[in-house]
């Protein structure tokens, strides 16, 4: 089974990151192949730079159709609708696969997730996918998804101190990481807190083997459907 992993920002060290967690979390035999796009913005917080990665995750996509299911590790599950209309392979988003996840083990849980303005966003998932008022709340570590990435940082603190506060405050039973980048803390930070913590780059992949393997396919009737071959041909030509 072959699953193509996206990380849609150019952060080259960021996507080798996501890589080592979706290979950790795949089964044997399993083969990762983990890129990110050349062009696009450098790290996703938020609408715009959603808006301005969407070319560039879709034209990876298009580059690479030998794969079983595609995996977007962007928390915001960006461009996840438009990707799904372009391949009829299973396409799961980091975000709604860890939202599920949490669901079936939690009464209700939190999202602890990257800087305040990612906040909105994620909320207008949740509400989509219907799972709102299993989420206790959203909450902003108001760490930047590049600080991640730096040796030294107290991203980590930051991230476990707001933690706690969803144990305290929202009686969260659960966590979900909301930046694929988290991705390596979430079981030291689990067995620090005491309850489950997820992380959707694991999620995901486990979730992208379960439907490759059940050969279930993308429908292609109504919003799913593909776009016209010269509507397709054009906007790779173009960039847009």
């Amino acid at each position: 089974m072959k699953i193509l992993v996206i990380n849609p920002n150019t952060t080259a060290s960021m996507t080798e990151h996501i890589g080592k967690a979706a290979r950790a979390a795949a089964s044997a035999g399993t083969e990762i192949t983990a890129v990110n796009p050349v062009h696009g913005p450098v790290s996703i917080e938020g609408y715009f730079d959603e808006a301005m990665s969407l070319a560039g995750l879709l034209d990876t996509i298009r580059r690479n159709p030998d794969c079983d299911a595609v995996v977007i590790a962007c928390f915001d599950d960006t461009g996840l609708d438009a990707a799904r209309c372009l391949t009829d392979k299973p396409v799961i988003g980091i975000g709604e696969a860890a939202y599920h996840f949490a669901s079936m083990i939690s009464n209700k849980f939190s999202v602890v997730t990257t800087l305040a303005r990612s906040v909105p966003a994620l909320e207008h998932n949740l509400s989509r996918y219907g799972l709102d008022t299993r989420c206790a709340r959203v909450r902003s570590s108001e760490v930047a998804v590049l600080e991640l990435e730096l040796p030294g940082s107290n991203a980590r603190h930051k991230i476990s101190a707001e933690i706690g506060l969803a144990i305290s405050e929202d009686r969260a039973e659960a966590i979900v990481l909301g930046c694929a980048g988290m991705a390596s803390l979430a079981a030291d930070l689990a067995t620090e807190h005491g309850l489950p913590v997820l992380d959707g780059v694991s999620c995901a992949v486990k979730l992208a083997e379960a439907m490759a393997g059940l050969s279930i396919r993308t429908s292609r009737l109504g919003g799913y459907a593909p776009p016209p071959a010269n509507k397709l041909d054009g906007a790779f030509r173009t960039g847009v």
